[in-house]
């Protein structure tokens, strides 16, 4: 079946399953590959996206419920200025740990940023894997969520979610 989609700005034609998840769309079909797959039960958020600004896992998210929405990929997230701060603090604080997962990390904490400044403090939940539950990494990514984010209000609580 012949779907259209709007990735990064882009209008893509595609024609699979209705059923077939989101990131085999963005992965095997359309070549977009900065979302990655991880367990397939959107468990570990290496797939998340955003779908109008929503950080959602697309691994779960069939390709006929996103219709014209907007679908931003990790490739992307630095075209918006909050994204681009995120980033840059990311890699200055050097937060990167093996990088599987840097993706949902990102996405995950750069959804709330892209909407508009925070009025109150924002709780931002995003999984981790066991390499950032250490103390140091854990650290460097709440002073990067910080700084990334630092004209909005934002308290970062990690869900450590174990992958192995």
């Amino acid at each position: 079946m012949a779907f259209t989609l709007n990735i990064i700005g882009t209008t893509h034609e595609v024609d699979v399953d209705g059923d077939t998840p989101l990131l085999w769309v963005l992965r095997d079909v359309l070549g977009i590959t900065g979302t990655k797959f991880g367990c397939g039960q959107a468990l570990s958020g290496a797939c998340t996206v955003h779908i109008d600004g929503q950080a959602v896992r697309s691994c779960q998210t069939p390709v006929d419920s996103v219709g014209d929405s907007a679908v931003t990929t990790i490739e992307a997230i630095g075209q918006a200025p909050q994204g681009a701060a995120l980033q840059k603090a990311w890699l200055d604080l050097q937060v990167v740990q093996c990088g599987y997962c840097q993706s949902d990390q990102i996405m995950s904490v750069a959804a709330p940023l892209r909407e508009t400044r925070l009025s109150a403090p924002h709780n931002a939940r995003t999984r981790t894997c066991p390499a950032l539950a250490r103390p140091a990494s854990l650290s460097g990514f709440r002073r990067a969520c910080t700084e990334g984010g630092s004209h909005y209000r934002i308290r970062i609580q990690p869900i450590i979610t174990p992958i192995y």
